[in-house]
């Protein structure tokens, strides 16, 4: 089987920590050299500087707020022509608040729409050229489970990320012929801060612990357990190697078995 990245170039989204950084860590040790892309630049250097770096590797980042396109723009054509094109995207940010989706505010839907799937087009339409040039890539939309089943309780994120979901299943046809692959990874429940952030969220909600939600979350995975990110960007990984060459278009869970539908 072929995994190696070697001489090709990824840029990973939301690479300061959780999946993001997961990811980034994995493609490295395939050979890939890596630019991280988030906003907070002191946590930036430190997660650099936690890649595999062998000598003929060497990485670096990115800054910018994904809810600023106009600097993400800026900041991403500024990395292409000081370092040349880009054969892996992973597209990663942050997911909106939760909250029932009759409680959610206009803006609240622009903001996510802004942040996920116009980010995403953005930095789509400025890598695409060096992918077609070198007549390999990968994308790679790590978005939730919601496109398939709905979560109670994030109604934002559940609509926006169906948008993500659409918009990359279109995007895999209209560019599948230049030997450029478009996929989705659908995490499910990740030890991430934002999974932190939720639980501390229905805590205080509820009145009852982040250790009770946490068990009744845990209860609703057959593996019962919530996913390492290291789980998460295996997948990751494997979709932006050679050997995945053939597939495209897809939504693939790493839930432990949660999703109840095929």
């Amino acid at each position: 089987m072929d995994l190696s990245l070697k001489n090709r170039r990824a840029l990973v989204c939301g690479g300061s920590q959780g999946i993001g950084l997961a990811s980034a860590v994995e493609l490295a040790g395939m050979g890939a050299t890596v630019t991280l892309f988030a906003r907070n630049e002191e946590r930036l250097e430190r997660a650099v500087q936690s890649l595999p770096m062998p000598a003929d590797q060497t990485h670096d980042f990115l800054v910018a707020d994904f809810d600023n396109l106009p600097q993400v723009t800026a900041r991403i054509g500024a990395g292409l022509e000081t370092a040349g094109a880009y054969h892996i995207l992973i597209n990663n940010s942050g997911g909106p608040p939760g909250g029932p989706i009759t409680e959610a505010h206009q803006n609240e839907f622009i903001i996510a729409f802004s942040r996920h799937l116009l980010a995403s087009q953005t930095l789509v339409q400025h890598l695409l050229p060096g992918m077609t040039s070198a007549g390999f890539g990968r994308i790679v939309n790590i978005i939730s489970t919601s496109v398939k089943q709905p979560l109670k309780g994030l109604g934002v994120s559940n609509t926006i990320r169906g948008a993500v979901a659409n918009w990359a299943k279109t995007l895999a046809s209209e560019i599948a012929a230049h030997g450029i692959t478009v996929n989705n990874v659908l995490p499910g429940t990740t030890a991430t801060a934002r999974l932190e952030g939720l639980l501390a969220a229905r805590s205080q909600k509820s009145g009852e612990s982040e250790e009770h939600h946490a068990t009744l979350m845990k209860a609703a995975i057959p593996l019962g357990r919530f996913a390492e990110p290291r789980e998460v960007a295996a997948a990751v990984a494997f979709l932006c190697s050679p050997s995945a060459s053939y597939i495209t278009g897809i939504n693939l869970p790493v839930d432990g078995g949660r999703t109840g539908s095929l």
